[in-house]
């Protein structure tokens, strides 16, 4: 197996004239799941993130893997099927961070109850054999016992259905180690400045500087992937200068809740808010996650801030279904993420009506663009992006084999109660760490269950780099409490230097880098 540390992976770019059959720009779910597919076909791959694996838009969803509700009341069938099909696929080859919620529609009128059941039986059936469970009403009274703080006034009745629930960077990081065991080539913190090209205008290959030293490379390359998210456009411009626009981002915002503002184990859909969206309260990791919104942005960022009015929104929702109304002063972490939305041809501004279907377009260059999608169909978009490349780059006409390909730590039937669930068929390593120091078995702070062994097994497996890599992204502290990952900044920063072998000053900029990121996660009251 390929180590999955940044130097094992670094040391293959020292041929400097290998050609790599795929470069991939970006280290999102549709880069990495495109570096899993390509290599798993056997193909010689590199993937460069600008940043840290997932840390767009990939690390910020509502953490639901689904057909989509809404796009089966939209009339798109087709997407719907497929994200079901893909939904099930994912199931099976990462069941240590998938799992089947049941979600309940609280219904307030009798023909809700109707409308409901018969959609959502309609959403079932298109699963097929991947079915999660079929959809069904349930009594008033039954509601109430399921979804205890549900708002009782007016309440008729529920509509019970299944769908996927799961951590997305936590799955981002394990495509990422799943593909290096495939054979890739995989660097975060490592930025593409420009494209080669021929003197016939054809891209050869990209340059590239690494972040952490500022070292510059050129890389060779039979096609080049631009799978950047809200970026895309950004390598575009690199490619043709006066490109348009081709992505719109929309902003979604979440809100995480302590679990008693909603202590059931099932899920609730709002199918109908006042702007149209539906709005989900979804328990994740002991906590309760509230979202999203669906806001128009004309700028994008890695670290995008939610707004007032879109905070207000989720909360006045909330306090319309639920019997004790959250505040401001409730809220334990506040998360924005950037939706790559295909951009409308003609000026529409709606984006909740704005297709999260992909597409995919190859440049005049060869260069391979692929936009639009979600985490569910990301394996999906993997297998559409490879088969391009192929096509592209005359590569070697090879089937894919990702449908039933395991993804790394994959474990079935995993205990949810032992709060290391997420690393599957790695615990027994991680805990294996503690013979080497037993300390490492404590927790990093004593409001955590978090330990010290999970900070240096992400350093030495999963290409942790920062603070904000472990708290953020390999751990999902700050999503969940950001207050209290502040609390844990030194400690986490402590333990990283003696790994990385660092100094003092390194761990002083680390602490301080975590604690302006962690400012947007954290409400300020009015």
């Amino acid at each position: 197996m390929n180590s999955f540390t940044r130097e094992a992976n670094l040391s293959h770019l020292n041929d400097t004239e290998k050609v790599w059959d795929l470069i991939i720009i970006g280290g999102g779910a549709t880069g990495l799941g495109a570096a899993v597919d390509a290599a798993s076909r056997g193909f010689s791959v590199l993937l460069l993130e600008q940043a840290d694996f997932a840390k767009g838009t990939s690390s910020r969803a509502t953490k639901l893997v689904h057909g989509g509700v809404r796009y089966l009341a939209q009339g798109d069938i087709g997407l719907v099927r497929e994200a079901l099909r893909e939904r099930g696929l994912l199931l099976q080859n990462a069941p240590h961070l998938v799992k089947n919620e049941s979600f309940i529609i609280p219904n307030y009128s009798w023909w809700d109850g109707v409308f409901y059941t018969i959609g959502l039986s309609i959403y079932d059936l298109l699963a097929g054999k991947l079915s999660f469970g079929r959809a069904k009403h349930i009594s008033k009274k039954d509601t109430i016992k399921r979804l205890p703080g549900i708002q009782e006034k007016g309440l008729h009745g529920g509509v019970v259905y299944h769908d996927g629930q799961f951590d997305d960077s936590r799955l981002a990081i394990n495509l990422a180690q799943t593909a290096i065991e495939q054979g890739a080539t995989l660097l975060n913190y490592f930025k593409v400045t420009g494209l080669i090209k021929t003197t016939s205008d054809k891209i050869t290959g990209v340059k590239a500087t690494d972040i952490e030293n500022g070292s510059s490379y050129q890389l060779k390359a039979k096609t080049v992937i631009n799978a950047t998210g809200v970026f895309v456009d950004d390598v575009l411009k690199m490619d043709t200068p006066e490109k348009k626009p081709m992505v719109r981002p929309s902003q979604g915002v979440h809100l995480v809740l302590d679990r008693s503002f909603l202590p059931a184990d099932d899920a609730l859909m709002i199918p109908k808010t006042e702007d149209g969206r539906v709005l989900f309260a979804v328990p994740w990791h002991e906590k309760l996650l509230i979202g999203t919104t669906d806001t128009p942005i004309n700028s994008h960022s890695l670290e995008p801030v939610a707004l007032d009015e879109e905070v207000e929104f989720i909360l006045r929702t909330a306090g319309k279904y639920l019997t004790k109304a959250p505040t401001r002063a409730d809220v334990l972490s506040v998360f924005a993420g950037l939706r790559p939305l295909a951009a409308p041809q003609d000026g529409s501004s709606k984006t909740k009506e704005i297709s999260r279907s992909h597409k995919l377009i190859v440049s005049a260059s060869g260069l391979i663009t692929i936009t639009g999608g979600k985490w569910t169909t990301y394996r999906k978009m993997a297998e559409d992006i490879v088969d391009k490349a192929i096509e592209t780059g005359g590569l070697t006409n090879t089937p894919c084999k990702t449908a039933s390909l395991p993804i790394h730590g994959s474990r079935p039937n995993p205990d949810r109660t032992n709060p290391m669930f997420v690393y599957g068929a790695d615990i027994e390593k991680i805990v294996a760490l503690q013979n080497e120091n037993p300390d490492w078995g404590n927790p990093v702070h004593p409001k955590d269950r978090y330990t010290k062994a999970e900070v240096i097994w992400s350093v030495r497996n999963e290409m942790a780099r920062t603070v904000e890599d472990i708290l953020a992204r390999r751990t999902r502290v700050l999503f969940l409490d950001a207050r209290l990952a502040t609390e844990m900044t030194a400690e986490v920063a402590h333990l990283m230097a003696a790994e990385l072998g660092k100094d003092a000053a390194w761990e002083a900029a680390q602490i301080n880098a975590f604690n302006e990121t962690a400012k947007n996660y954290i409400l300020t009251l009015h």
